[in-house]
Formats: C-alpha cells, sequence, structure tokens
C-alpha cells in the first residue's frame, strides 16, 4: 500500500464514520518536535506512532503500533508485558513500512494491517484533539481524540517512559 492509498483510506475512513477532522498543509516534515511547530500545537498533542516488534520466545515475533505523545518515549518493557512478550525493540524500517503502508515518520496512528496490534497511551485523552502525519510528510490530520478513539479503538494503556 502507498502512502497516497493510506492518506485515501485515512479520508475515507473518517468521512464515513462522520468525524470531526481538519487537514492541515505545511512544508514537508517528519520530525514531530518540527512538524508540531509548523502546525501551530504543543507536541504533546501529536499523536506519535511507532511500531514495535515483540519477540514472543525464540521464533515468534509480534508487532504493534504504539501512540504516545510527540515529546514522549516509548516503555519497551511495557509494551514487552502488554503483548506477552521476551522481548521488545524498535521494528526494522523496511517492516514498519510494510506494515503501515507508509514511509516511517509519516505512520498515522491507526493499524489496517491486522498482524499489528494498536495501543495509545493515555496522556493523549487529556486533549480534545490530537495531531498526526496522515501517510505524508506535507499534510496533518488534526481530529477529536473522541472519534480518534470511536473509530480506530486502540488499546488504552501507559506505554511511555517516566
Amino acid at each position: 500500500m502507498a502512502s497516497e492509498d493510506v492518506y485515501g483510506k485515512l479520508i475515507s475512513l473518517l468521512d464515513e464514520h462522520g468525524a470531526s477532522y481538519r487537514i492541515i498543509e505545511h512544508e514537508p516534515e517528519g520530525v514531530t518536535e518540527a512538524v508540531s511547530r509548523l502546525r501551530g500545537h504543543d507536541p504533546r498533542q501529536a499523536a506519535k506512532c511507532i511500531v514495535i516488534m515483540v519477540k514472543i520466545g525464540k521464533k515468534e515475533k509480534r508487532y504493534a503500533a504504539a501512540v504516545l505523545p510527540g515529546d514522549r518515549r516509548v516503555d519497551f518493557n511495557r509494551m514487552k508485558t502488554l503483548c506477552n512478550g521476551t522481548y521488545a525493540s524498535f521494528a526494522t524500517p523496511e517492516v514498519a513500512e510494510e506494515l503501515a503502508g507508509t514511509p516511517v515518520g509519516t505512520i498515522p496512528p491507526f493499524s489496517f494491517d491486522e498482524r499489528m496490534g494498536l495501543f495509545m497511551d493515555p496522556e493523549l485523552l487529556e486533549f480534545p484533539e490530537v495531531f498526526f502525519n496522515a501517510g505524508r510528510l506535507d499534510r496533518t490530520i488534526a481530529l477529536s481524540t473522541k472519534d480518534y478513539l470511536a473509530i480506530a479503538n486502540p488499546t488504552i494503556e501507559p506505554i511511555t517512559q517516566a
């Protein structure tokens, strides 16, 4: 799935559910702090999505999309525990891009692949709206947090480092 396909799929999904959202066009940027400045919001409102690989024993792996505030780092031990694994780390960029259908830096906080679970840190619930790259470096979606939860249906658990 190409980035344009993911972008189109996201817009269709949001429209289908009658979500409250807006599209923000800006200079291409994939670094959360920089793009948050371009978009004009607190980096804590950025729904940063990171693909995590979790080893389950010696031969099995699971993948999870970890959605966390833009100013935070993922807690790999917590992700390992939540996925009943023995080890957790970043997925390789190739695997992350295959599962998300879009390049690293543009991965939206949704899972369109059944092989990838979706986890969201509750700190993002503090805001009425979340911002995320929409499968493109030059487009952001500002989405009602309530609508995000209803559509994406993430597992809500603390997943950031203390």
